[in-house]
């Protein structure tokens, strides 16, 4: 076991004793290299800790001239966003350049100009950062960082040589890690894909088998049952019945569901407990349980949930519409709203490119599939059913991605602070 000696770096700790340490104005320079006459125009981006190329078609409208002030990065450039620290806390903010191309002057660039190697240091910034050594900088007055702010931030420096097993233990190791990954996330839309057969199949054709079909006169429903009808939700729902009025009391207490707390495929994931007085002014619309509240803005999120049974009273965001079931199971009524078909339909109907919305009268006019009552029942408990094993297995995947990051993370720590060496 190798001498060890503490490294006075807080997040860091312990270091093998015949580390060095720079800060990162003595082994990086800040690079700011405009894109004077659109010289180069291999567009890159920072997503997730990797820098991509990104189509210069499809930048949002923005025009040619603006990347002439996008700045020209190299291979084994650095590149950190370092805007919003104070609201974003999840983001991965460093990534390492593999070509030459353009990116934002927004992000701050930066290049090793000693011996040390440019990927080990990547290596060891991304630890940083997902230690979120970022975070703590700038007192948590100032929105972000620039160089003069990071200048002081302390590195780690082993040998070259231990640089070199580090880095090439780490790409191999990150490789392997990142395939399961790739493979789980995989396994994960197939199974969603799947749910969402099963659930469009049962809801436009019943499981029963070899009953005889009729044509729906709906293009985007097909073929039902014989005996089944056709019929707008609006006939068999009421939508948008209570809502919160301007004089409630102040400290009336509910739980509130905006449009981010629902997730297709999964419903209500988060509420937040709040008071009228301190509530945003679209915590209006009063639900009840087994309610359905379908989102009517950002409808490309496919937010569409069941209300549950509640203790404490819940208010959704008047981006929901609330949709209250009448003459039809409500169980049953949630699949059809989430088979393919009709959210699907919402989604051609809604105006907006970046913001895409609908009108919630819009939405309880498409007409939906249904069957006889008892086979609403039927078909809601065998989905139920069937869904319920799928989520257990997406669930169980989930964990495993969330398990291999950590793993990976963990793994990129302690090779890069020395707590572990590569022997190899």
């Amino acid at each position: 076991m190798r001498r060890m000696k503490d490294s006075g770096v807080e997040w860091v700790g312990e270091i093998p004793s015949t580390w060095n340490i720079n800060t990162i104005s003595q082994l990086f320079k800040q690079i700011k290299n405009k894109n004077t006459d659109l010289r180069e125009k291999n567009l890159l981006s920072l997503s997730y800790g990797k820098i991509k190329r990104k189509d210069v078609e499809t930048t949002d409208g923005l025009l040619p001239e603006s990347f002439e002030g996008y700045n020209i990065i190299d291979e084994n450039d650095i590149v950190l966003r370092l805007t919003d620290l104070q609201n974003d806390h999840k983001s991965l903010r460093v990534g390492l350049a593999t070509e030459r191309g353009i990116i934002t002057s927004a992000y701050l660039t930066i290049r090793n100009y000693s011996e040390s190697l440019a990927k080990y240091l990547y290596y060891y910034l991304h630890s940083f950062d997902i230690a979120k050594g970022f975070y703590g900088m700038g007192a948590g007055v100032r929105q972000g960082l620039n160089w003069e702010g990071i200048k002081q931030i302390k590195v780690l420096k082993p040998s070259v040589d231990e640089q070199q097993r580090i880095v090439s233990f780490l790409d191999a190791e990150c490789n392997r890690i990142d395939k399961v990954i790739e493979q789980t996330k995989a396994s994960i839309e197939e199974y969603k894909k799947l749910k969402q057969s099963i659930i469009t199949q049962a809801v436009t054709k019943g499981i029963r088998p070899e009953r005889e079909l009729k044509d729906s006169g709906i293009e985007w429903i097909g073929e039902i049952p014989k005996e089944w009808g056709i019929i707008p939700i609006k006939y068999i729902c009421s939508y948008n019945d209570e809502v919160l009025q301007e004089d409630t009391t102040p400290d009336f207490i509910f739980d509130y569901i905006e449009i981010g707390s629902v997730e297709y495929g999964r419903g209500i994931i988060s509420m937040q407990h709040i008071r009228f007085k301190e509530a945003p002014s679209r915590a209006r619309r009063i639900v009840k349980e087994n309610d359905i509240i379908v989102s009517t803005v950002r409808t490309y999120l496919k937010a569409v949930a069941s209300i549950p049974h509640f203790n404490t009273p819940i208010i959704v965001s008047t981006g929901f519409v609330v949709i209250r079931p009448r003459d039809i199971n409500h169980m049953f009524l949630k699949y059809v709203i989430l088979s393919k078909a009709i959210v699907s339909e919402i989604e051609s109907y809604s105006v907006g490119i970046t913001y895409p919305a609908i009108n919630a009268s819009q939405v309880v006019k498409l007409k939906i599939p249904l069957p006889l009552i008892e086979e609403q029942n039927t078909i809601a408990i065998y989905l139920e059913e069937k869904c319920l094993k799928i989520d257990r297995i997406i669930e169980s995947k989930e964990k495993l991605l969330a398990d291999l990051e950590s793993y990976k993370k963990s793994l990129i720590f302690v090779y890069t602070t020395g707590k572990k060496e590569v022997t190899i």
